[in-house]
């Protein structure tokens, strides 16, 4: 079967491998000169299971009315904006603040993250790919004792659900990230995920699209695409700025751009872009700088090392698909990680990054089939999509291929939205 997937993101790239070790015949198309350009070119770098739960839980409504106030907020909500696609966002955003959806949807994007860390572990073996990768776990830190007994209960949790957890004092913080000693504020103790890994979303992207260019898989650069054509409840091609391309069915992995694409086919999808800001700086002293990831759980940023660099992303801005660089929104992720490592790089000579990562209410990626036939979706992985594409590709590619996905799609299409 002839696919053309849209997208060249870590989620598009991952689906066409996927599609194509299926046995398909695949092109992707993408508007940038490359893969990897956006949302996938400079995120937090964690594979994270352990960090799962949802953006809608019961005290976010209350929690985002504060932060609406503050320009320095790790979640900032404009919703005074004449922006009627955050609203309707917001609404099912908030349908789903209850503890029983919060745990509901937890369950799904655990289950798409466990699977597709596995996933990963196999195409890395399998192919011998390098993409500055670590395995010796996620360290989260906690700066009180009343975020440390969060924490406690957040790893009893994750500890239920199949993912252990190992939870840490003071000194046994320091023990497991000396780094931190030269930490500028105190802190009080953390938890460690020791299955959870790293790596670079981007080098990863461009490595196995390489891959993928040695066998049946197509890479059509530079395309913009303009509509989707259909006739009789199927897609019958894609117009781009380059011509029309047709194939026997069709994946988006459009991100943020997913709904807007949709929308003329009569299909509401619920994405909303939360720009991410990120910051890279070449490290200057290898024992000043942590040797695994760090997620600072009171400052909402995640502290990565990436070969010879540090990483440090954060923050969440639902203003709208913008894409400009706010400094003020990038400052107080350069001050968290200065306070916390500050020998390890020169905080001055740094390379500033903003993405917009696609967000559902519930914070659950889209995977599966569409009202018209021929038409998939595999798109919405929020702030997870490193941590989420492997899996996720693997379980659509068995999808359209006719095989039973090794996961439950259950609760994971579009069609949940409508229900």
């Amino acid at each position: 079967m002839r696919i053309v997937v849209l997208g060249a993101g870590v989620i598009g790239v991952t689906t066409a491998q996927a599609l194509d070790a299926a046995g398909h015949n695949v092109v992707v198309v993408e508007r940038q000169s490359g893969a990897a350009e956006e949302t996938s070119f400079a995120n937090g770098g964690q594979i994270s299971a352990a960090h799962t739960t949802p953006w809608a839980a019961p005290h976010m409504p209350f929690q985002a009315f504060k932060w609406m106030f503050q320009t320095d907020a790790p979640l900032l909500i404009k919703p005074f904006r004449l922006d009627p696609a955050l609203w309707r966002w917001g609404l099912r955003f908030l349908a789903n603040c209850t503890s029983e959806r919060e745990t509901q949807n937890f369950e799904k994007a655990l289950r798409v993250a466990k699977y597709s860390r596995a996933v990963l572990q196999s195409l890395r073996q399998r192919h011998a790919l390098q993409y500055n990768q670590t395995s010796g776990g996620i360290l989260y830190i906690y700066r009180d004792q009343a975020a440390a007994l969060k924490g406690k209960d957040m790893a009893a949790k994750l500890a239920d659900f199949g993912l252990p957890q190992t939870i840490l004092d003071r000194d046994g913080l320091f023990a497991e990230e000396p780094a931190l000693t030269r930490s500028q504020e105190p802190l009080f103790g953390g938890v460690l995920s020791p299955d959870d890994e790293t790596g670079d979303a981007h080098s990863f992207t461009l490595a196995l699209q390489k891959i993928s260019k040695k066998s049946r898989v197509t890479f059509q650069f530079g395309t913009t695409v303009k509509a989707l054509i259909t006739r009789n409840g199927e897609i019958t091609g894609i117009a781009t700025d380059q011509g029309t391309i047709k194939a026997d069915a069709y994946v988006v992995c459009l991100a943020s751009n997913t709904p807007r694409l949709l929308k003329p086919l009569g299909l509401d999808v619920p994405i909303y872009p939360a720009k991410g800001y990120s910051m890279t700086a070449a490290i200057h002293s290898g024992s000043a700088a942590p040797s695994r990831s760090i997620t600072d759980e009171g400052k909402f940023v995640v502290i990565t090392r990436i070969g010879n660099s540090l990483r440090a992303a954060g923050t969440a801005e639902l203003a709208g698909w913008d894409r400009s660089l706010n400094p003020k929104r990038l400052a107080p992720i350069i001050q968290a990680t200065q306070s916390l490592f500050p020998d390890a790089a020169d905080y001055n000579q740094i390379e500033p990054w903003c993405g917009l990562r696609p967000a559902t209410p519930d914070s659950v990626p889209i995977i599966g089939g569409t009202p018209y036939a021929n038409l998939f979706l595999n798109t919405g992985h929020g702030t997870l999509g490193w941590t989420m594409a492997c899996g996720s590709a693997q379980a659509l590619a068995d999808l359209m291929s006719g095989r039973t996905p090794e996961i439950d799609l259950d609760g994971l299409g579009l069609e949940r939205f409508n229900s």
